[in-house]
């Protein structure tokens, strides 16, 4: 039923749990049907029964399991599971997009993870932090009262000092600090979407975002990305046929492709957002990791129909959670209150922290730094990948992803729930596009994928499906 491996160093409780999650993830388990007797499980995995009972224990606390008195355990039926017990249930790829997407942040004691998104420990500005905290404790100020409803007034300065470097134009009145850029997201979706109406997205795109949209009513319109920006035509076309209320995009090191929109498009986008009465909301969050200066929408629009969204969770910490959003005057106004509404004030301590490892000296250093990190990992998983026959989407050097495929792998999440029953998160294609559909489209974070034991798997993979290996 579950594959083990006694030598790994996953533990054994783990393999069983995330063995059995993609059984039933992928309805090879099917919903009501019964698991061996803990027993019974022990003796034909050679494992301890202790072990069994913790891995079934945190599956019915989990969810994905039941426990029936005197009957044993059973594949829990779960919403939109409405097959009978003698029928094969449909595949909803989506509901297999929401489980991985889960496994991400749940799983963070598997070995690989080429499939994440975001940076190693030692990677990140863990010393600016540090100085923060000191600086702050001999201070003795750090648990005061509730932040401001915009946030900490010095760091939306900074932002707004360092984003004009950039040719934005905004003071500190115009930036609201957020959980993140994914409450910054959300705050932009509730305020301009209503069910029913038709949102634009980058396809392949943002999977947290999209199920946002599509959990707030929205219709999802996918505009397609190429490996040099957009298909402008396509987006033309797309604009006239369904009128969309907004268009969600992230012109720079876009996830999960990495391309890059140059100028020319961007003019046109805003021409097309004019003439058809859309607002852009651009997610410009890895903007800290791009070493040439660009313009985004934002800079050539200056908010008067863009809304746009940065973090310094991929830069700073992913544990800090600060995030920002611009907007014009009034939108920011409703924007504020929405964040209100929904958990009153972001969290000021995070807030000074971040504003203490942007200020303490070392920030410029940091960020060159990680940028010349970045672009010698691109150029080592690249050539790796293409060794073994992969295909690159774009390569821009820069930025966290390569979205890539192989000929020979048809099928990307196939070869990622192999990838966990291994201790290794991939990121499959089918979670990123907006209609799921089977594809071999892989997006490899270059910070996580350099260890071997990822391309000896790939490679294992390739030959299993029939194809060669020059690796």
């Amino acid at each position: 039923m579950v594959t083990l491996q006694p030598d790994s160093p996953i533990p054994l409780v783990n393999q069983i749990v995330e063995g059995l999650r993609t059984l039933i993830a992928d309805q090879s388990l099917k919903a009501d049907a019964k698991l061996p007797s803990i027993r019974a499980f022990a003796a034909s995995h050679g494992v301890s029964v202790f072990t069994v009972v913790e891995a079934y224990d945190r599956l019915v606390a989990q969810g994905w399991l039941t426990s029936r008195a005197h009957s044993g355990f059973f594949v829990k039926r779960r919403a939109g599971d409405t097959a009978s017990a003698g029928e094969a249930a449909p595949a909803d790829p989506r509901f297999d997009a929401r489980w991985y997407l889960k496994q991400i942040f749940e799983n963070r004691n598997l070995a690989l993870k080429p499939g994440c998104g975001w940076l190693p420990h030692d990677w990140l500005f863990e010393e600016g932090v540090r100085r923060s905290l000191r600086h702050l404790a001999a201070e003795g100020d750090m648990l005061g009262d509730y932040g401001l409803p915009r946030g900490h007034m010095a760091l939306r300065a900074v932002i707004a000092e360092t984003l004009a470097e950039h040719q934005i134009a905004v003071t500190a009145d115009n930036v609201l600090l957020t959980q993140g850029s994914s409450q910054a997201l959300d705050l932009a979706a509730r305020r301009l979407v209503k069910p029913g109406d038709s949102v634009l997205v980058d396809d392949p795109g943002y999977p947290n975002l999209m199920f946002m949209l599509r959990f707030l009513g929205a219709r999802l319109i996918g505009v397609p990305r190429t490996a040099t920006g957009y298909d402008l035509a396509a987006l033309e076309a797309l604009l006239a046929e369904y009128k969309p209320k907004a268009f969600f995009t992230q012109p720079r090191l876009q996830s999960p492709t990495n391309s890059v929109a140059p100028i020319s498009q961007l003019y046109r986008v805003l021409q097309l957002a004019e003439l058809h009465d859309v607002t852009l909301v651009e997610n410009d969050i890895y903007a800290d990791l791009d070493p040439q200066a660009r313009p985004s929408l934002a800079s050539l629009d200056q908010l008067k129909r863009v809304i746009y969204i940065g973090s310094f969770s991929k830069t700073i910490s992913p544990n800090m959670r600060v995030g920002y959003l611009l907007a014009g005057p009034r939108l920011m106004d409703e924007l504020t209150q929405l964040k209100m509404v929904s958990g009153l004030t972001s969290s000021d301590l995070t807030e000074r922290v971040a504003y203490g490892a942007l200020t303490e000296g070392r920030w410029r250093k940091h960020l060159k730094a990680l940028r010349d990190r970045l672009s010698e990992a691109h150029g080592r998983v690249g050539q790796r990948l293409t060794t073994l026959g992969f295909e690159l989407f774009h390569e821009p050097k820069a930025g966290l992803y390569l979205w890539a495929r192989h000929p020979d792998i048809s099928d990307s999440t196939e070869l990622s729930q192999h990838g966990v029953g291994s201790g290794m998160l991939l990121g499959p294609g089918h979670l990123f596009l907006v209609e799921p559909r089977t594809t071999g489209w892989l997006r490899f974070n270059v910070a996580f994928s350099e260890d071997e034991r990822i391309f000896r798997f790939l490679s294992d993979q390739i030959q299993r499906s029939g194809g060669g290996s020059t690796a």
